[in-house]
């Protein structure tokens, strides 16, 4: 049995979806789910249960543990959380480096998580300096908290921070675009979007976002003048 948000079924090759049942519902459908997946599992059927990207990254792996161990299943039938490639790697990827150092990620959805706990965060991440990845940055009904993550940023980051937003990465109808905290398109940002918003230190170099780690800051010098000399110099004598 194949379970999972509509999307995310569609997505597959219909080759693994032949001669299988599958379930799928709409957005809010999660617990659903889970629950009709545990029931599979219970019965002693193969089930898997398909998110996007990786599944435990904002995807349902949590959610599925939680429900069998709620419905007693817990140790009862094997589970395996199948690793994936998560949306904030495939957009760093395509918009350069721009996760080279620390980052923090949050989720701008207040269906589960209040506001105020999301604004703790958003202004945590800025004040520590972390690059920030967006989940969920906006949709049709909640477009208002975008508009103040930006604002909570702004008060503490310069607006010439460059800012990368991807849409639908790795799917078709791609698109990337690499702007600034000021100039970020709010209006052309959706739930299939992600952003990645740098640092003090993040740059644009030949058209990709970088965050150094520090190693040219750190050795790049000594690293040169190794280069020209041939041989390592100490710092130390005998």
């Amino acid at each position: 049995m194949i379970v999972g948000y509509k999307t995310y079924i569609d997505l597959l090759d219909p080759a693994l979806l032949k001669g299988k049942e599958t379930l799928s519902t709409g957005m809010t459908g999660e617990i659903k789910r889970c629950r009709a997946a545990a029931a599979s599992c219970s019965e002693g059927r193969d089930t898997a249960i398909v998110s996007s990207g990786d599944a435990g990254i904002y995807g349902m792996a949590g959610l599925a543990l939680e429900i069998l161990e709620e419905e007693g299943l817990t140790g009862k039938v094997d589970v395996e959380v199948v690793p994936g490639i998560p949306a904030l790697a495939a957009a760093a990827a395509l918009l350069g480096a721009p996760l080279m150092h620390d980052f923090a990620v949050v989720s701008l959805s207040d269906l589960l998580t209040p506001w105020n706990a999301i604004q703790r965060r958003i202004e945590a991440a800025a004040s520590a300096d972390f690059v920030l990845v967006i989940y969920n940055p906006r949709s049709r009904k909640r477009h208002w908290q975008l508009e103040e993550a930006v604002r909570l940023m702004r008060a503490r980051r310069s607006a010439r921070t460059p800012v990368g937003l991807v849409r639908s990465a790795a799917r078709d109808g791609q698109s990337v675009v690499i702007t600034t905290l000021a100039d970020l398109p709010v209006d052309r940002v959706d739930m299939l979007s992600i952003l990645v918003i740098g640092n003090s230190s993040t740059r644009v170099l030949g058209g990709r976002m970088v965050t150094p780690r520090g190693y040219l800051a750190k050795y790049g010098q000594t690293a040169s003048e190794e280069s020209r000399s041939g041989f390592r110099t100490d710092a130390h004598s005998d």
